[in-house]
């Protein structure tokens, strides 16, 4: 049975008494409603370490937004997985479409990053996906399978069952825009066609894969209903707690 999930990115927004603010809330939440899925987050890594002691019991995984690939040395600004394995979270964003398009990260050091996380016991949740060129090419599932095996074909069956992954259409990432349900379901079932190739149907049905483009509450349930698609990896909506559990109730009978 594959793991349901709804993460919440928050990218750089939140001062420090908000977040606080927005997790006490979520964690209250959480307790108080029977959720079927599993709830992250990934704060800013200013805030990982709060993070970790108001969920004290783990009711909340929390994931930074990024490691380095490197497990050590004169990396200013960057957080190493031995970091991140230090104080207990639970994994880390990796690739997603903004560290590429502002930071120059590709599939080669997301490949690293993977391995890095994954020997540190962290979950990795590998983002890629197609920029809106790309699509209107036709090229969105070469472009995606070029990314999935680059990324994530060094790895052993074994290890490739703990990632997650997190598909996001560019073009739909906070411009408003949403890939119909029909748009997502076909990529994620070509994403995991792609694994199964490699690694056989058993192995490919165990990998989560999250859809990260533009999930709002409106929409939630009928994208979680596709049968491929796993959860999201939300953007804005995780930001306010009223659409966050809106979405996260998008698993609810």
């Amino acid at each position: 049975m594959r793991r349901k999930i709804v993460a919440g990115n928050w990218k750089m927004n939140k001062n420090v008494i908000d977040a606080q603010q927005l997790m006490i809330q979520l964690l209250s939440y959480k307790n108080d409603n029977k959720t079927n899925c599993e709830v992250w987050i990934a704060p800013p890594s200013l805030y990982l370490m709060m993070a970790k002691d108001i969920f004290e019991k783990d009711e909340i995984g929390v994931f930074s937004q990024d490691m380095s690939e490197f497990e050590s040395g004169a990396y200013t600004g960057e957080l190493s997985a031995d970091m991140l394995e230090s104080i207990d979270v639970t994994g880390s964003l990796i690739g997603h479409s903004e560290r590429r398009q502002y930071h120059g990260e590709n599939d080669e050091s997301c490949n690293k990053k993977v391995k890095l996380a994954l020997d540190k016991g962290l979950i990795p949740v590998y983002c890629n996906g197609e920029t809106l060129e790309q699509r209107k090419a036709g090229q969105h599932l070469d472009v995606v399978k070029t990314q999935t095996e680059t990324a994530l074909f060094t790895l052993s069956a074994e290890e490739i069952k703990k990632v997650v992954i997190a598909y996001e259409p560019v073009w739909a990432i906070g411009t408003g825009e949403t890939a119909s349900p029909d748009q997502a379901q076909e990529i994620h079932a070509h994403i995991r066609g792609i694994i199964a190739e490699k690694y056989g149907q058993e192995v490919a049905d165990e990998v989560s894969i999250l859809y990260g483009g533009s999930v709002k509450p409106d929409n939630a349930k009928e994208i979680f209903s596709q049968p491929d698609i796993d959860g999201g990896l939300i953007g804005g909506a995780a930001l306010k707690l009223e659409d966050f559990s809106k979405i996260i109730e998008g698993f609810n009978p």
